[in-house]
């Protein structure tokens, strides 16, 4: 038997030459599992990072009817949001865990695009796992791969252009789509600093953490264990991962 262990993975820094980013995701609480830390940074140094959720999670909590749900999970992304510095949080309220990935999905993500005019376009990890044999889910999927689209969508005016009017303009200025703890993650941005930051903002979503049921699950344990293994590949405590689409030719 070889003594050799495995190489852990090698992260490039990502950039921090940009001004302004909008993160699309599925659900409330999905950008608070690592990439919160990340968002607390940047807005630190003074970038704009808009928040977009597709749906309002009404599906989210057994427990909970969604029309009283939705609402809930919307409080608690506002709240969770301001904790990282984020100010503004877009609700598509798209129904949620029957998203589809087509057309009219890339329409709903292109519009907000073209309203926030981002330097960087955010979602989670969209591929078909999370690592190994821990599948995705389906709306997460969905919304990733429509973003790709919908980022050059929203830079062609041939592409829904009913959607411009009252001076909505296209927006072809989005540099790459950073896919957040993507198992191909290739990037990573140090989150030492805003490490607390990142826990305190998953704990604004109470009521969905108190719905799961998990005897005893510790959100800051919870966060260490995924953001320690980003800080290994990048030689610092705490860092996020992140999976890199540039976009444009070469």
């Amino acid at each position: 038997m070889s003594d050799e262990r495995p190489t852990p993975p090698s992260y490039e820094a990502l950039p921090e030459d940009w001004e302004s980013a909008l993160f699309v995701v599925a659900h409330p609480d999905d950008i608070e599992y690592g990439a919160a830390a990340a968002v607390a940074r940047w807005t630190g140094q003074g970038k704009r990072v808009v928040y977009c959720m597709v749906t309002s999670g009404e599906a989210g909590i057994d427990g909970i009817h969604p029309d009283e749900c939705g609402p809930l999970r919307e409080a608690e992304e506002i709240a969770s949001a301001a904790v990282v510095g984020v100010d503004e949080v877009v609700f598509l309220r798209l129904p949620d865990g029957i998203l589809e990935y087509g057309v009219e999905l890339r329409r709903s993500i292109a519009r907000v695009v073209r309203e926030q005019r981002p330097d960087v376009a955010m979602t989670i990890n969209f591929r078909e796992t999370f690592g190994g044999t821990n599948l995705n889910q389906a709306d997460h999927i969905a919304v990733g791969k429509a973003l790709l689209d919908a980022v050059r969508d929203a830079g062609n005016r041939w592409v829904f252009p009913e959607q411009l009017v009252d001076g909505l303009e296209p927006w072809g200025g989005v540099r790459a789509v950073w896919a957040g703890g993507s198992p191909q993650a290739t990037h990573a941005v140090d989150v030492t600093d805003t490490f607390g930051a990142g826990v305190a903002s998953l704990e604004e979503h109470r009521a969905y953490i108190d719905g799961l049921g998990w005897e005893g699950w510790d959100p800051e344990e919870f966060l260490d264990g995924i953001l320690r293994g980003g800080g290994q590949g990048l030689g610092v405590t705490h860092a996020a991962t992140f999976e890199v689409f540039p976009l444009g030719w070469g």
